[in-house]
């Protein structure tokens, strides 16, 4: 069996998924690094309107929708069109550690900008150790006599019943 490939074909398969398509936009770009007691994630979106974001956690699961629409009206002869239009999705599955009730957003220049803060519980702490200044109790060795083989004495001295 004689089978043909086209590499080109392949090669503009790969591209799409990885820069998307018109009609199936690649995710947003994103960067995250951890500052201090809390995380940080940009997200790049340039050209979306701040009032289409959604953001939503659920359990500890981040989801960030957002749509970039065209700008031109009805009278424009659109003549090339490479940027991505539609709705743009990320998910970003947070840690146990993280405080998703504090999260903060803020969208500046085309970039959301997440503060996911580390829950306090979560925080390294340090723990006390209690000493006792008592003076050392000593053991009394008169309890019973060990060679008398008594089972009750036998157990007053291990502590057990």
């Amino acid at each position: 069996m004689l089978m043909r490939t086209d590499p080109f074909r392949d090669l503009d398969r790969l591209a799409g998924q990885v820069f998307g398509t018109p009609a199936r936009p690649a995710a947003m770009p994103i960067d995250a690094h951890r500052c201090g007691d809390e995380f940080v994630v940009e997200l790049d979106m340039p050209g979306v309107d701040p009032e289409s974001i959604d953001l939503t956690v659920e359990r500890n699961v981040l989801t960030v929708h957002a749509q970039r629409r065209r700008r031109d009206g009805d009278d424009v002869e659109m003549l090339i069109s490479e940027r991505p239009q539609g709705t743009f999705s990320r998910q970003l599955f947070l840690g146990d550690t993280l405080d998703t009730g504090r999260i903060d957003a803020t969208y500046t220049d085309g970039v959301l900008t997440l503060r996911l803060p580390i829950a306090e519980r979560a925080k390294p702490r340090r723990v006390p150790i209690n000493r006792t200044d008592a003076a050392p109790q000593s053991i009394d060795a008169t309890v019973g006599d060990r060679s008398s083989g008594s089972e009750q004495d036998e157990r007053e001295l291990v502590g057990s019943n």
